[in-house]
């Protein structure tokens, strides 16, 4: 499906949009508890959008409770099966950034998550009020996750939201694809995918 012409998403990003990386962290990583197998294949596109405005960037970690019990409802029954991914369990150093995105700590800044959306249980929101945030541009894991958690409570919260599309990583190509088209086909008016090419074409640098 082609991408979307402007005159469908009438917004472009200003200096003022932010950009929010998802979960590119050690958890994920090929070897990690729950790996993302072409987390490595989005890096490069990720980190060329960070240089671009690091200051405007925001990371999240998924940080898993201490022990399951910690976990309320579908939650503690998700953590009682995979145990090794608690705090308890976990190598600390799986919640840690990728390194060369964490070498942009700071000035971008990282905000830790419970749950897949980045709203929930986080200062995200009031971080983006503080800062006049007027869109999101979302990059990050997993595409058919977190990523689309956080898209439908950012379309919810009214943000036009720049999905970039060679820059978010999934597990599965059918789910990862299944997702962008969600996008494209139901979500048009409030989403836009485009690659990092175009992303940058259209973000003011600083």
């Amino acid at each position: 499906m082609p991408e979307l012409k402007s005159a469908d998403f009438p917004w472009s990003p200003t200096r003022q949009t932010v950009h929010l990386c998802l979960d590119m962290q050690g958890l994920f990583a090929p070897g990690g508890a729950w790996p993302t197998p072409w987390m490595l294949q989005v890096l490069p596109n990720i980190l060329q959008i960070v240089a671009h405005g690091a200051e405007r960037t925001i990371f999240t970690r998924f940080v898993p409770p201490q022990v399951s019990s910690d976990a309320r409802g579908t939650w503690r029954h998700y953590y009682d099966l995979h145990e090794e991914t608690t705090r308890e369990k976990l190598d600390p150093a799986a919640l840690d950034l990728l390194k060369p995105l964490a070498e942009f700590v700071p000035p971008a800044l990282v905000i830790d998550k419970p749950v897949y959306s980045a709203f929930l249980g986080s200062s995200l929101r009031q971080t983006l009020m503080q800062r006049g945030a007027d869109g999101l541009i979302i990059t990050g894991a997993e595409t058919d996750v977190c990523v689309l958690a956080t898209v439908l409570d950012a379309v919810d919260l009214g943000y036009p939201v720049y999905v970039v599309t060679d820059a978010v990583c999934g597990s599965t190509d059918l789910s990862h694809d299944a997702v962008l088209t969600l996008y494209r086909t139901r979500f048009y008016q409030q989403v836009q995918t485009l690659t990092t090419d175009a992303l940058l074409a259209l973000w003011p640098a600083n």
